[in-house]
């Protein structure tokens, strides 16, 4: 320890302890219901590995750029699921730049993916029953 003019300083340097080991929810529906940006994201790796431009343009893509992610919304949400251990780092195959990160979806990712999924069919079976998506609803029972 210092004493500088009265205030005493500690010179040891706190050392943090190690995050414990990821323990996933058991249940998926805890985390329910998910941003419209974690879904997209879990849908993108649900059939493939990607990158993160890959995961952006997917999303783009499949919702007729109905829904547009910008890099800063979707690193951060990257980083938030992997702390979730809905996602993880994948290894790059041979033909991809070795710069680019590349994610995939885990196991408790997919379930959580499935549950959310599920929840939006009971939401939408509710909108079809109240008559609010007649053509919807005449297709589905045809």
């Amino acid at each position: 320890m210092l004493l500088y003019s009265g205030v005493v300083a500690n010179t040891k340097r706190s050392r943090r302890k190690p995050p414990p080991a990821f323990v996933p929810t058991p249940d998926p529906s805890q985390v329910l219901p998910l941003t419209h940006v974690a879904y997209h994201v879990l849908l993108a790796l649900a059939g493939e590995n990607r990158h993160g431009y890959g995961i952006i343009k997917n999303v783009g893509e499949s919702t007729a750029g109905a829904v547009t992610l910008e890099a800063g919304t979707l690193y951060a949400a990257i980083k938030r699921m992997k702390d979730e251990g809905w996602i993880e780092d994948a290894p790059t195959r041979p033909d991809e730049d070795t710069r680019r990160r590349v994610y995939a979806i885990t196991t408790f990712g997919r379930e959580v993916l499935r549950a959310e999924a599920r929840r939006l069919d009971a939401m939408v079976r509710l909108a079809e029953d109240a008559e609010l998506l007649p053509n919807h609803a005449k297709k589905a029972r045809s």
